[in-house]
């Protein structure tokens, strides 16, 4: 099945008389606009999503009829939590995260970041309280700025130079 848009969210659509397939993703995947994947039953998936910017969030519909209704589930995985005491700890380590260009993501007051050894090490080190736990990565910092000052992503070049604009 080939899927080249959103149809919705389960937050604002009505799917209790259809039956529920899931497709499974990673949090690292939720800006893939391409890829091949199999559902939960069995169906297999082709996302050809081209939309600037996108991303998949848990909950989102890929496809609804009258029988059946595809979700996209975000998979638990290991992270590191990390809830800061006052503004002056929470400036500090998002500095020190954005320095090493890390995945940072928000939940409640906390700080979440994907688990990696070294980095729970250096954050025990810098005397930051970082707790390894298993959870949904749900909520990306939101910023302001484009890395490396543009834009536009190779992906919209190359779509403008094939189109010859």
């Amino acid at each position: 099945m080939l899927i080249r848009e959103i149809v919705g969210h389960v937050l604002n659509i009505d799917i209790s008389n259809r039956t529920q397939d899931i497709l499974d993703i990673e949090w690292y995947e939720t800006t893939k606009r391409i890829a091949r994947r199999t559902t939960r039953n069995g169906q297999d998936i082709a996302l050809k999503l081209l939309q600037e910017k996108m991303r998949l969030q848990d909950g989102d519909i890929l496809h609804m009829d009258e029988q059946q209704v595809i979700i996209i589930h975000i998979k638990p995985c290991e992270v590191l939590r990390i809830a800061p005491v006052n503004m002056r700890e929470m400036a500090a380590i998002c500095y020190e995260i954005g320095n090493k260009h890390l995945p940072l993501y928000i939940e409640g007051e906390a700080l979440l970041i994907p688990y990696e050894a070294p980095i729970d090490r250096w954050l025990q080190a810098s005397g930051y309280n970082a707790e390894k736990t298993t959870t949904q990565l749900l909520h990306p910092l939101q910023t302001s700025v484009t890395p490396h000052g543009n834009d536009t992503s190779l992906f919209t070049k190359i779509l403008q130079f094939a189109a010859g604009n």
